[in-house]
């Protein structure tokens, strides 16, 4: 019998010390391969006008420079509407979005994993369903129901749909089937806690991969956020539909279109980065079942 690997007294692959290194080698490369379209972004920005047009096109930059952002908030400047609010616009619309899409999503949720009221299957069914239909699909009935609603330009035009999309659901449901035991719950009742504390305090933080896997979906769509067909006011415009309308003037405005790219993925990277163990847990329990 062969002898188990271990290491830090964990029983790891028995798989010999050449396996070990074809497999980092291969993951480093892999790593790489990932990690460049960002570079190439970063270096983009930080190229003269002049080197932007090189080709092919050079992975390094001879003369590197900041006059590429220095352009872009100058332009941004000279809107009528200032640079703040448009930034305002985005933080608002991202934090309001994000925050009801997963509170929302996790109380549906709950309900259609641990509440077995009539009709729950067909109702979770129907969200499956609903995965399969492009967002470009329900654009009209869309905007009849935020015209009805009387949200039309308003923030709300953009946060409203956000909350019903369907993935944050479905996600979520999955994950309480797969981690939270109907025993655990059971307990919490009998020791005197109402559902909402059952939810709040025993099932919400066991599905904490869940929900920060959720908050990353969510706010990358809204930070992202361009032209939308229901908000017309120029003071109510995002960041991303801002700096597009801006930058479309032609190839003089390669520098600071470089610079913007950059500008834009700072913020969701960030988020990614303080959550991103938590993104495989998720998807992997998203389909198991107890």
């Amino acid at each position: 019998m062969k002898k188990l690997r271990t290491r830090k007294h964990r029983v790891v692959l028995n798989r010999s010390a050449g396996g070990d290194f074809g497999v980092t080698i291969f993951m480093l490369l892999l790593g790489v391969v990932m990690f460049l379209p960002m570079y190439y972004l970063v270096i983009q920005a930080l190229k003269p006008l002049d080197e932007l047009f090189y080709f092919p096109p050079r992975f390094y930059v001879m003369h590197p420079s900041f006059d590429n952002f220095s352009s872009l908030f100058n332009l941004l400047n000279t809107s009528w509407v200032p640079f703040s609010r448009y930034l305002f616009n985005t933080i608002f619309i991202t934090v309001c979005g994000t925050f009801g899409h997963l509170v929302l999503s996790s109380l549906c949720a709950y309900a259609l994993s641990r509440i077995p009221f009539p009709g729950h299957k067909f109702t979770f069914q129907v969200v499956q369903k609903s995965l399969m239909i492009g967002s470009e699909v329900s654009v009209l009935l869309l905007f009849v129901i935020i015209s009805r609603m009387g949200i039309l330009d308003t923030y709300w035009a953009i946060i409203v749909p956000e909350l019903s999309k369907p993935l944050g659901l479905y996600l979520m449901k999955q994950f309480i089937d797969s981690n939270v035991s109907v025993e655990i719950l059971e307990s919490a009742r009998l020791d005197g806690a109402g559902e909402f504390r059952t939810f709040w305090s025993i099932a919400m933080p066991m599905v904490k991969p869940a929900w920060l896997t959720l908050i990353i979906y969510s706010f990358q769509g809204l930070w992202n956020t361009g032209q939308n067909l229901y908000v017309y006011s120029e003071e109510l415009k995002t960041l991303n539909f801002t700096i597009n309308q801006v930058l479309n003037e032609g190839i003089v405005r390669s520098g600071a279109s470089a610079a913007s790219s950059v500008v834009l993925v700072i913020v969701p990277i960030i988020v990614f980065i303080v959550s991103q163990s938590r993104i495989i847990e998720t998807m992997g329990s998203s389909g198991m079942k107890d």
